[in-house]
């Protein structure tokens, strides 16, 4: 008879020792979890100096000095600041591509050659950037023209469409190369179809 009284006792005190074990490992990892956030937010092992800094091309406003000024001058991609007075708060910098672009329009006999520069209001890396990537961007810009309808080139809505694909396609170059693109137009120095 012995046994039977112990019997029901023991699966008791094993309830009871699982479920402080349960609990223990509950409470250390809830401890565990708000150490992290605690990291995690800051607060513990410096993760403040984890903070990422923003160094993409900062807005460049009239007057100001741009730290990243490329040296003006030479015909080959030639960058050229420019204040002025009025309109913008930001300085706008030109960028002129030193070789004309000549390509076949989507489905057509004819050709189209123009030059072309781009604008930005972000300071002087954009410029670097436009003559460091030249040949990536020269290629990007190619195929859009080839992709272009020769409607397009003959009317004023159908060239705003091409500065706006240009745009794009100079910007997604950037991007894909330097983490930012920062040309904010296209601009037509000349436009010839054949």
């Amino acid at each position: 008879m012995s046994d039977k009284t112990e019997k029901p006792a023991s699966p008791k005190k094993g309830k009871g020792m699982m479920m402080k074990l349960l609990l223990g490992v509950g409470l250390i990892a809830a401890g565990g979890g708000g150490a992290f956030a605690l990291v995690q937010a800051g607060v513990l092992g410096g993760g403040a100096a984890h903070v990422k800094e923003d160094n993409s091309p900062k807005l460049v406003r009239k007057g100001e000095e741009d730290p990243y000024a490329p040296a003006e001058g030479g015909k080959e991609g030639a960058a050229v600041a420019v204040d002025g007075e009025g309109g913008s708060e930001f300085r706008t910098a030109y960028y002129s591509f030193a070789d004309d672009f000549t390509s076949n329009l989507n489905n057509s006999e004819a050709l189209v050659q123009m030059s072309i520069a781009c604008s930005t209001r972000r300071d002087g890396r954009v410029l670097i950037w436009l003559k460091k990537h030249e040949l990536a961007i020269r290629s990007a810009m190619l195929a859009v023209l080839a992709d272009t309808p020769e409607e397009d080139a003959y009317t004023i809505e159908g060239k705003e469409r091409l500065q706006k694909r240009l745009t794009a396609a100079i910007n997604k170059v950037l991007t894909e190369t330097e983490g930012f693109g920062g040309v904010d137009a296209v601009y037509f120095k000349t436009f010839l179809v054949q």
